[in-house]
């Protein structure tokens, strides 16, 4: 996700896409464990989108 989009949303909306980031992270890491996952990349990536909103939210917040 693009950092430009994620500063144009308010703070409720970065609440609430990370909480949908960190569920399908979970999934993806469950599913990674059990052999099910092909795109080992796929959860860096989601790992770094949280980071980016927290970072954002913490801005925001200041």
């Amino acid at each position: 996700m693009k950092v430009k989009e994620l500063r144009d949303k308010n703070a409720g909306e970065l609440g609430e896409l990370k909480v949908k980031l960190a569920r399908d992270l979970m999934n993806a890491r469950f599913k990674n464990a059990l052999g099910q996952f092909e795109n080992q990349s796929l959860i860096k990536k989601m790992r770094r989108d949280v980071a980016r909103i927290n970072t954002i939210l913490r801005e925001k917040v200041s």
